[in-house]
């Protein structure tokens, strides 16, 4: 038993404001309470933060687990990779480590809570099950391994299997079932990465009978499916097809801001793997002059699809596609930075959004998601006020998974990373 004194609490509601002279008690894995100091038991450690803030520990919403966000030079043949990564077991483990180790980064950077969207094989509910069981230390999982594609189709044969029809499309759902895993994911459209032509990302690529069979199916076991999708006919389609979350998303109309309203969807934000393609110069992303068309396409798109979900009332997520190039596992505080600048949102939204919204929207805000009486104890703790300045995030003093304690974490950053993606930061400023 410990308690967190003398520090500033920042609670993660959508109206939150700095709250002091409070003691945040922990239990095991709970938030015991929240009491003034003179009431903690004289039995507890004392931890005192001087004036550090104190916050849930943040949410990613979009995450694959298999990606280390290294720059690309040019665009490889995933599917290709992962079948040599599985064609002994010696690799298979090696790859099972790497996403252990990319799950735990995640948690290094006060990432307390991941949803994956695409991974590899059933590595994310591997890991998801020996986090839990404390095998391993990293955030909380909700895992959908693979991902549906269909052939050519985003991703296939990687972090996707390849579905040729609706038949093999519904025994991927029960297949995922088997694995316990926690939603579904579909591609129903192209993306940058391997797009080979203007306008490709948000081409349509996954037929509508597929679309609506899986989501009756994963419905009916229990799942929430959550869509790829990067074009209003994508997003269109998906939602009247029953999709449960839109990712990434595009530029909305009447009828789309209708339809998320009509099928209670949500949209999950995923602005941070569009900025190398809109905004760096091509000879430092190495994109052709395709991607960086395609890319400026999809930042616009899920930017305006964002400003106009929040203004119609229809909620929204944050997640930063990690594992694209340029975007790395410890880096889900820009995300919150680049809500704030390019959606116009406040800090706090921005804050609130990938906290106990995101929470809320993956189903889990009775457990996590706030600091409050009852919840377990996932913390973060930084030096400076980020409701002041979203980039106080970006080294935690402390991180709490689950009432256990990591003082001071710490980890490799990329050089490259920081600095280009600082540069772009800077002149936003300027």
């Amino acid at each position: 038993m410990y308690a967190f004194v003398n520090g500033i609490i920042l609670d993660g509601t959508e109206n939150m404001e700095p709250q002091s002279g409070k003691a945040v008690l922990i239990d095991g894995k709970q938030i015991k309470a929240i009491c003034d100091p003179e009431q903690l038991p004289t039995d507890c450690e004392r931890i005192d933060l001087k004036g550090a803030f104190l916050l849930p520990g943040l949410i990613n919403m979009h995450v694959h687990l298999a990606g280390n966000g290294k720059p690309q030079k040019k665009q490889r043949d995933n599917e290709k990779l992962v079948k040599t990564i599985f064609s002994n077991p010696v690799s298979a483990a090696v790859a099972e480590k790497l996403v252990a180790h990319y799950a735990k980064l995640e948690l290094l950077s006060g990432v307390t809570t991941i949803r994956t969207v695409g991974g590899l094989k059933d590595l994310d509910t591997k890991v998801r099950d020996k986090i839990a069981q404390g095998k391993l230390l990293g955030p909380r999982i909700l895992a959908a391994n693979e991902g549906i594609s269909v052939p050519h189709g985003h991703m296939a044969g990687s972090v996707a299997r390849t579905c040729h029809n609706k038949e093999e499309a519904l025994d991927q759902v029960m297949h995922l079932w088997a694995q316990k895993a926690d939603l579904i994911k579909l591609m129903i459209t192209g993306g940058v990465m391997d797009a080979k032509v203007k306008g490709e990302p948000g081409e349509m690529k996954m037929e509508p009978e597929m679309i609506e069979a899986v989501c009756e199916e994963a419905h009916r076991l229990g799942f929430k499916v959550a869509a790829h999708v990067e074009s209003p006919e994508g997003v269109r389609t998906a939602l009247r097809c029953g999709v449960d979350s839109i990712e990434h998303g595009a530029a909305p109309d009447e009828e789309i801001i209708s339809l998320f309203k009509e099928k209670k969807a949500f949209l999950i934000t995923t602005l941070s793997p569009a900025i190398p393609y809109a905004f760096f110069d091509r000879k430092i992303s190495n994109a052709s002059e395709v991607e960086q068309y395609n890319g400026q396409v999809v930042f616009e798109g899920i930017r305006d699809c964002s400003k106009a979900a929040l203004a119609n009332g229809i909620p929204v997520g944050l997640g930063n596609d990690v594992g694209c190039p340029w975007i790395s596992q410890y880096d889900f505080w820009r995300e919150l930075y680049w809500f704030e600048k390019y959606v116009g949102v406040s800090a706090r939204f921005a804050l609130y959004t990938a906290t106990l919204r995101n929470a809320q929207l993956a189903g889990i805000d009775q457990i996590t998601g706030s600091v409050e009486e009852g919840k377990e104890a996932d913390l973060l703790i930084v030096e400076n006020d980020p409701l002041q300045d979203l980039t106080a995030l970006k080294q935690p003093k402390y991180v709490v998974a689950r009432g256990r304690l990591i003082k001071d974490p710490s980890y490799k950053r990329r050089a490259d990373v920081e600095e280009e993606l600082g540069k772009v930061m800077r002149a936003e400023k300027a």
